[in-house]
């Protein structure tokens, strides 16, 4: 027998900016982000205006180690580099999933021929951690195009797109270290949508655009829900098309160590990582 998950808590997102060129809201970081485990951070950028521009901004080039970064570009296009040789252009659709573990550097800007053309921008980054035993595996990434990723039109209208895990019968193309799913929903008005999750996950839904109810308790736009792990489904009703990213997965119950772009288990292994960085052990981005 189903059981509906309470909701545990509504947060709404907090205007933030990163680098030069990425502007709009942070729903959690790495420093609160204990409710919302294995997930670290969440930053929905846009929908913003980019000015046409000969020289892309963005982030110019930063380390990160121990755990994953998932970008998802709803509009506009966007280009990465690292130091492990990676090199990759995301346009609307198109998911990136890099994996830091030991160590790596990279940027993050607006590819060079959106930057010079301008245009509406707007895409989600997720922090996901690592277990401790992968934090220090060799780095990876995925860069996963859009026509790869299992799309399917609900009953009731609406699509349904899994990025990685199981959910409603759809499976997503992306390779993860610990049992999770990313899914973006799309419902028209009027709809009301029941899905199946494990009782044992994290459980939040983000509102990308428009507004939906969960318990006759309205989500708007730049809040996020977070539900109680007493259930195995979820029942989402709209009023107006709305836009929703469904996060979830099996908390990592391990000790969290954070500073800037280092997530670690102790604070010893925080200063290995600064120790690597600075002494070029993480590579080097030409």
């Amino acid at each position: 027998m189903k059981t509906p998950r309470t909701l545990s808590n509504i947060q709404t997102a907090t205007p933030n900016s990163v680098g030069d060129g990425f502007i709009g809201l942070n729903a959690f970081h790495p420093q609160g982000s204990r409710p919302f485990n294995p997930f670290l951070l969440l930053d929905h950028h846009g929908p913003m205006r980019v000015e046409p521009s000969e020289t892309p901004k963005g982030v110019d080039q930063h380390p990160h180690r121990g755990f994953e970064t998932v970008t998802i570009v709803f509009e506009g296009a966007l280009e990465h580099r690292d130091s492990a040789g990676n090199h990759g252009k995301l346009f609307a659709g198109d998911v990136q999933w890099m994996t830091a573990a030991s160590g790596i550097i990279h940027e993050e800007k607006h590819e060079l021929e959106f930057s010079r053309q301008g245009g509406q921008l707007d895409f989600v980054q997720l922090w996901v951690n690592l277990p401790a035993k992968d934090k220090m595996s060799p780095p990876k990434y995925q860069d996963i195009a859009s026509s790869k990723i299992p799309l399917s039109t609900l009953p009731g209208g609406g699509q349904l797109r899994v990025v990685a895990g199981e959910l409603a019968g759809l499976k997503g193309p992306a390779h993860t270290f610990s049992p999770i799913f990313v899914a973006d929903l799309t419902l028209t008005g009027g709809q009301t949508e029941t899905l199946s999750v494990p009782d044992t996950y994290s459980l939040m839904v983000y509102v990308l655009s428009g507004s939906v109810s969960v318990q006759t308790q309205p989500i708007e736009q730049g809040q996020i829900a977070l539900f109680n792990t007493d259930g195995d489904t979820i029942t989402l009703s709209t009023t107006t098309g709305t836009k929703l990213l469904i996060l979830a997965g099996e908390p990592i119950r391990e000790p969290l160590a954070v500073y800037g772009p280092f997530v670690m288990n102790t604070r010893e292994e925080i200063m290995a990582a600064f120790d690597d960085f600075q002494n070029g052990r993480m590579g080097v981005l030409n």
